[in-house]
């Protein structure tokens, strides 16, 4: 990743909205509620592979409760990821602590790609930055629209 795209990437994060949108949903983005509490880890298992990718947050991806939420969700939107099943665990006590024990990770928010757990902010952050992130959102068929970013401004 360009200098310049990470500090442009850096700055979304630290400003918490896309420039010129204050929406923070993409078309395909499903909240998908709190409806998997009190869930067995079969059932979570499901949740967590019934979507290409899937994040446990705070709020919702229009509108986050927390900072480390916000960020995730700002990620996929900078990557273009538009399709992915969101879950509210302020909605349900349940979930949120579901959630932990089905992951052994004991922070909100998780992603998961591919039924695979990734981790939380931190971890989502760090492929972002070191572009593992874009490799691994390939995988799953999902072309980062940070290379479209990237191939405009060398052409330039």
């Amino acid at each position: 990743m360009s200098g310049s795209l990470g500090r442009a990437a850096a700055a979304l994060l630290r400003w918490g909205h896309v420039a010129g949108s204050g929406v923070l949903r993409g078309p395909g983005v499903r909240a998908a509620g709190s409806g998997a509490g009190g869930r067995s880890a079969e059932q979570l298992d499901a949740l967590v592979k019934k979507d290409k990718v899937v994040v446990f947050i705070k709020g919702t991806p229009e509108k986050p409760q927390c900072g480390f939420s916000n960020a995730v969700v700002q990620i996929l939107r900078l990557h273009g990821v538009r399709d992915y099943a969101a879950y509210n665990v302020l909605d349900d006590p349940e979930l949120r602590q579901g959630i932990k024990d089905y992951s052994n990770w004991p922070t909100i928010p998780q992603v998961y790609l591919n039924g695979e757990f990734v981790g939380g902010c931190d971890i989502l952050l760090q492929m972002h930055h070191n572009g593992d992130l874009v490799e691994e959102l390939k995988k799953l068929g999902i072309r980062s629209e940070l290379l479209d970013t990237q191939q405009d401004q060398d052409s330039k």
